[in-house]
């Protein structure tokens, strides 16, 4: 069993739903990253998906661009995100880390040079936003074989033979874009996920993740309500944007708390 699908079977034998924290790797800085990690995994973040900077991002708002903006000025690289995981590794073994990012760092590296390497340094999942089902087999192949999970996007425009496809080649969870619109965007229709998300998993038998549009605890809350996992990105991209250096972590683990208080409340 994947670190992933264990984590989402001890969630649910507890009552509980998944946390899923995204940040942008090398986002202020790269020395960051690490701490960053650890840093959600102690305010109550259950599997963290780490974005892969990238120059052309297609489903991120402005808030997660400037992000990538700024860890591209840093340097930072496939690799070096793939170090990041690695170093976070040698302190924790449990919590599952999910790379979201776009297909061409991937295809520059080599689909089997990248998915040994992910399988090294300790990757759970892979999430690649311009890589359809139908598209994305000859990937997900190879990660499968090194026990890394392929994490597909499901909208609410979705047809059914989206679902059947990504219920085909997915593992470890699906992930449920709110709306129709790019990550950071505020006006998320609640009754309309929970519509949602009974017809996915008529079709996909896996955990649903819901994310895009959940910036508070209280919206947090309400998707745990209806979804298996919450995934909150630019919300916390704009607390690690604004904060200062000294009180980055500080503030990083006081918001993640008060998100996971109110999806346990």
């Amino acid at each position: 069993m994947s670190r992933i699908s264990a984590t989402f079977e001890k969630l649910q034998a507890a009552g509980r739903k998944a946390l899923i924290p995204f940040v942008t790797a090398g986002d202020p800085d790269n020395a960051s990253a690490v701490p960053i990690m650890h840093t959600l995994v102690a305010a109550g973040a259950n599997i963290i998906e780490l974005g892969v900077p990238f120059s052309d991002p297609m489903a991120d708002g402005p808030t997660i661009q400037r992000s990538s903006e700024r860890a591209l000025k840093n340097g930072t690289s496939l690799r070096d995100v793939l170090g990041f995981v690695t170093e976070f590794r040698t302190r924790d073994s449990e919590t599952p880390v999910v790379l979201m990012g776009y297909a061409n760092p991937i295809e520059a590296m080599g689909y089997d040079a990248f998915a040994d390497a992910a399988a090294a340094a300790g990757v759970d999942g892979v999430l690649v936003v311009d890589y359809p089902p139908e598209e994305s087999e000859p990937l997900t192949m190879k990660l499968r074989h090194r026990g890394i999970d392929s994490i597909f996007l499901l909208s609410p425009t979705s047809m059914e033979a989206r679902m059947d496809g990504a219920a085909r080649l997915a593992s470890g969870y699906v992930y449920y874009v709110s709306l129709k619109g790019v990550t950071g965007a505020a006006n998320i229709d609640l009754t309309e996920v929970a519509e949602r998300i009974p017809q996915i998993r008529s079709r996909v038998n896996l955990p649903i993740g819901v994310g895009f549009g959940i910036r508070d605890g209280a919206t947090a809350r309400a998707i745990a309500g209806v979804s298996d996992a919450v995934v909150i990105g630019s919300r916390l991209v704009q607390e690690i944007e604004s904060s200062p250096p000294e009180a980055l972590l500080e503030n990083l683990h006081r918001l993640v708390s008060e998100i996971r208080q109110a999806m346990d409340a």
